[in-house]
């Protein structure tokens, strides 16, 4: 058994139970999050019947005592309130976050026995038990890199096999076990880089991709995380979901990195939290409703607020880059006192016009082009129509995306020109932007290949297109099993605004997710047929690459096809490619 193994396991801490009440596993909070910014261990409590107030009292009373009692006094504690439970969080010393999970676990123990006038345990055994986990955890040398850090100024990542301080081309590497003493670290050699986080519920790897291709414009090394890759220059580092703190961490310990283009989404920022508090620049693309439910985030307002923990990685002085057209967006920003960059398509936007009356920086889309104003006069960076990714400006989330990206790379202080170059020379196909609206010629027709599978991203590509003008419109549809019978209905309703003669069904088998072959097809034909189609015109696929076939069957020269494609990118984007 290995030490995280035996440290993950070290301990079961029984507490009362009761059909109304369920409690999550408690989980390591290892950077800013949806919380608050401190390390720690957050648990994820849901009840019926009881008065949250009461739970929170407990919760007060009993991980108080416990800190206090593991030496802890120097820790804090929170909460959260939401519709049907509680988050409950501690703070910890970055060298016991195993053992924080354990404390949060006796603190609730004690909760639910008063909650449930049960008889607790002992708790000086169970204090002991913990201080037990503590004392194997300990790692009193990186506490002291983490103080010396500080000191210097200088970021420090942490994780269960290595430690490094710096980033990129100033960054060092050590095991966790074999830490060096303060005074035997080379401190002249280590730095930050920039370092920008990108989160929204769409465009956020669109806009990471476009800032990266600005900074490589500059003449700069730069790395991006992604839900599909990390990669440093032209160099995958690893392929995957790398959209959460360990994907950060693998970008900025790549020694030829001078600057960091970090996707963030919503499942690393509540499960752990953010890999870095030393950003030089984040932004929110926009919210809306997708992945709700998990983490006692059940809101869209909800979703927002998590969303918003980048703001909290961000430096002195860093710079928050918002969405003034998205209401959510819009209604959070009130809860953050950071140094706010509004942008929007419309040059009245309230917001904007504000932020021009008090000598803020902002973008905008003016006069058909895409404008910076930097406090004091404005300036005209680019055509919207020489910004490919717009498709002519008929792809209006992608000016969104384009003035997030213009933004952040200003807030990194790259030049002016780089950022024309970089939004002039990013191209809407598969190797730029691989499955984010790639456009393809065949046999005469127009097709499309999008990765959009939430109503507000799919609703976006649509409205796009349907500008578009063509013979005959062909769409193909998929959906997760995860998802409700009525978003599959809302998804597929939105999808239709795309007016297609042909609709086709595809089954995504990998994706059932609890649900049966063909019932996703059901729905989807189900909708159109509410919708006012008739049987003819909605056709069925056992997959996306042979949905994909089928259409590329019927299309001729002037026909507009749409293929949404959620899982066999590979093997579309090859048939479109032949």
């Amino acid at each position: 058994m290995d030490r995280i193994e035996e440290l993950e396991t070290a301990l079961t801490i029984e507490c009362a139970t009761a059909d109304h009440i369920q409690v999550d596993d408690a989980r390591r909070l290892t950077g800013p999050g949806l919380l608050w910014d401190h390390p720690g261990a957050v648990m994820d409590v849901f009840f019926t019947d009881i008065d949250p107030t009461q739970v929170i009292a407990l919760w007060e009373k009993h991980a108080r005592c416990v800190l206090d009692a593991l030496g802890w006094q120097d820790q804090a504690l929170t909460h959260r309130t939401f519709t049907g439970g509680v988050n409950l969080a501690i703070s910890a010393p970055m060298d016991q976050l195993y053992s924080a999970i354990f404390a949060a676990q006796t603190a609730w123990h004690f909760c639910a026995a008063e909650l449930l006038e049960a008889t607790p345990g002992d708790f000086d055994q169970m204090i002991r038990d913990v201080k037990g986990v503590m004392a194997k955890e300990a790692n009193p040398a990186l506490i002291s890199l983490i103080a010396a850090a500080e000191a210097h100024g200088v970021d420090i990542l942490c994780d269960d096999d290595e430690i490094s301080i710096g980033h990129g081309t100033g960054s060092q590497i050590w095991p966790v076990n074999a830490l060096p003493a303060p005074d035997n670290v080379d401190w002249p050699s280590l730095h930050n880089i920039s370092v920008a986080f990108i989160t929204g519920t769409n465009g956020k790897t669109t806009t990471t991709r476009l800032l990266e291709a600005i900074a490589r414009a500059s003449g700069k090394v730069a790395g991006l995380t992604s839900t599909e890759f990390v990669r440093v220059g032209d160099d995958i580092l690893d392929r995957g979901d790398y959209s959460g703190p360990g994907g950060g961490r693998m970008l900025l310990r790549d020694k030829r990195l001078e600057i960091g283009c970090l996707e963030v989404a919503r499942g690393g920022i509540l499960r752990r939290g953010l890999p870095t508090r030393a950003a030089m620049a984040a932004t929110v693309t926009n919210v809306a409703n997708d992945h709700l439910g998990q983490y006692g985030v059940n809101t869209v307002p909800e979703l927002a607020q998590a969303k918003f923990a980048v703001h909290r990685t961000l430096t002195k002085g860093g710079v928050l880059a918002l969405n003034a057209d998205d209401p959510f967006v819009r209604a959070e920003a009130e809860n953050t006192a950071a140094n706010i960059w509004w942008f929007s398509l419309d040059p009245g936007n309230d917001l904007i016009r504000r932020a021009r009356d008090a000598g803020t920086c902002c973008a905008y889309v003016s006069q058909g082009n895409i404008v910076f104003f930097d406090g004091r006069s404005e300036q005209a960076v680019i055509a919207v129509s020489d910004v490919p990714l717009t498709m002519g400006g008929v792809a209006k989330y992608n000016i969104l995306n384009a003035l997030a990206a213009m933004c952040l790379a200003l807030a990194l202080k790259l030049p002016l020109e780089a950022v024309r170059q970089g939004l002039a020379g990013f191209k809407p196909d598969a190797k730029d932007n691989p499955g984010r609206c790639n456009e393809f010629r065949y046999n005469g027709a127009q097709v499309f290949v999008d990765f959009a599978h939430n109503p507000h991203s799919i609703s976006a590509v649509c409205d796009a297109l349907s500008a578009l003008p063509a013979k005959r419109r062909f769409i193909m549809l998929s959906h997760a099993g995860d998802r409700s019978d009525q978003d599959i209905r809302d998804v597929t309703a939105t999808a239709l605004n795309f007016q297609p003669d042909v609709v086709v069904a595809a089954e995504l088998e990998g994706y059932l997710r609890g649900r049966s072959m063909g019932e996703i097809p059901d729905l989807i034909e189900k909708s159109a047929l509410e919708q006012g189609y008739n049987k003819t015109q909605i056709q069925r696929a056992a997959s996306p690459s042979e949905a994909a076939a089928m259409i590329l069957k019927q299309v001729e020269p002037g026909d507009l096809a749409l293929l949404l494609v959620l899982s066999e990118r590979d093997a579309v984007l090859e048939m479109l490619d032949q």
